[in-house]
């Protein structure tokens, strides 16, 4: 083979071989589904979220996504008190009690 010409069948072996290429998927784009928005993250979180506990200080909660202190107001309702696990607020439907986990009750354990 001519050495002019060795160096121009080595240019035009490697552009095709990156033509070829330019079908296949790009193996480090995430996938579909990764990409939608996902649904939970346009529903607003709701219910006790959370209790602040402050030995010495005020405690709050954090009830529908919003941090409350005691006497501070949820919707229509007032947060009345905070308890180890619950929180009880006062509207005038009257009182309701908000649990971290509604349906685990507990049992005190024998010494």
């Amino acid at each position: 083979m001519n050495m002019k010409l060795k160096p121009l069948t080595m240019l035009l072996g490697a552009l095709s071989g990156s033509a070829l290429a330019q079908g296949l998927p790009d193996p480090t784009r995430p996938p579909v589904i990764l990409e939608a928005e996902p649904a939970a993250a346009s529903t607003a979180p709701s219910g006790l979220q959370s209790i602040i506990r402050r030995p010495g200080g005020k405690s709050a909660a954090v009830i529908n996504g919003v941090y409350v202190e005691p006497g501070g107001k949820v919707g229509g309702a007032t947060l009345v008190r905070i308890g180890e696990d619950s929180v009880e607020l006062r509207s005038t439907a009257g009182r309701e009690t908000m649990y971290l986990t509604p349906g685990i009750g507990k049992k005190k354990a024998r010494p």
